[in-house]
């Protein structure tokens, strides 16, 4: 029976280590907008109920309706408002992120909200968050995804029941939600499948790679073996492609070249082995594709910036 392959998107976010951080009900009625800087943490945004709009720096602006989820990876500035906006409330997202408590009301106090909304942020454990969003779109929209609002709707219930266990609930359960928005984002291999437009519609990254039957295949190969020595050429075959199309369409698809991806992938994963200081210098190059402990650090230190050893100290706060 043949191995099951490695899912690259499953892969990359076990990687990181999505955690919860933060949830919190927000509500709105009348006119009003709340403007907030650049965050740089991955946030998100559930509307539960009625209508407002989104206007993140640097993407056309949304109206977000009933059941839509808005992930945005890098979180850059953006203002929320009513669909008739007011004058903006200039907010320190960092301020606003660090005092949880009841649901925050805009605009109009008192009476029947006219949009509520569930909105969070998250770190990762890891601190290669710059794979994942080197690898998404800016922001990342759904709508009518019945699977996401039924996540949802348990954040939302876990964020406010505060009961035993909840902290790790919520991690789990965020990790799912990041996921399934991932899965059901357009260029997604499952959104591609029921609209094969969408794959050339969306952005390059990850996902539109993996929507690419022939470009999936080799990111695949280097998932289950990122200690093998690639070339090009191999790959290529993988792909049943001569090397210049797979080049060429790997690049297309995912933003980066085959060799590029391949080279960040055996980086992030050895800051991971590095970072658990369970092997030598020497396994962990094996681990990673280079013949030596010499060879590997010497390429880590030009990608990252310290050598290996450096780098692990820093991490456990020895350095």
């Amino acid at each position: 029976m043949a191995a099951t392959m490695n899912d690259p998107l499953a892969d990359v976010i076990a990687l990181l280590a999505p955690r919860a951080v933060f949830s919190k009900g927000i509500s709105g009625a009348g006119r009003w907008a709340v403007r907030y800087a650049d965050f740089g943490e991955p946030s998100f945004c559930a509307v539960l109920e009625g209508s407002c709009r989104l206007a993140v720096d640097g993407a056309p602006p949304l109206r977000l309706e009933a059941g839509d989820f808005v992930l945005l990876p890098a979180t850059p500035g953006f203002t929320m408002s009513s669909l008739e906006p007011g004058v903006p409330q200039r907010l320190d997202p960092k301020a606003a992120a660090a005092a949880p408590g009841a649901e925050v009301r805009h605009g109009t106090r008192g009476g029947r909200p006219d949009v509520r909304l569930l909105g969070g942020w998250f770190t990762f454990a890891s601190r290669d968050a710059g794979l994942l969003v080197s690898l998404l779109p800016a922001v990342l929209h759904l709508r009518g995804v019945a699977r996401m609002a039924a996540l949802v709707g348990l954040v939302d219930r876990e964020s406010r029941e505060r009961r035993a266990g909840r902290e790790l609930v919520l991690a789990r359960l965020v990790e799912v939600l990041l996921i399934e928005a991932l899965r059901s984002a357009p260029g997604a291999p499952e959104a591609t499948a029921a609209s094969p437009a969408a794959s050339e519609e969306a952005p390059p990254g990850l996902l539109r790679g993996l929507a690419d039957a022939r470009v999936a295949r080799a990111l695949r190969q280097m998932h289950e073996q990122p200690a093998r020595p690639w070339t090009v050429a191999q790959l290529a075959t993988k792909a049943a492609l001569s090397r210049s199309a797979f080049h060429d369409r790997f690049t297309r698809a995912v933003g980066v070249a085959p060799m590029e991806y391949l080279l960040a992938w055996r980086m992030a994963k050895a800051k991971a082995l590095l970072r658990e200081r369970r092997l030598g210098l020497a396994e962990v190059a094996e681990r990673v594709g280079y013949g030596s402990a010499s060879t590997f650090s010497t390429a880590f230190s030009r990608h990252v910036g310290l050598p290996p050893g450096r780098f692990a100290r820093a991490e456990a706060g020895d350095a």
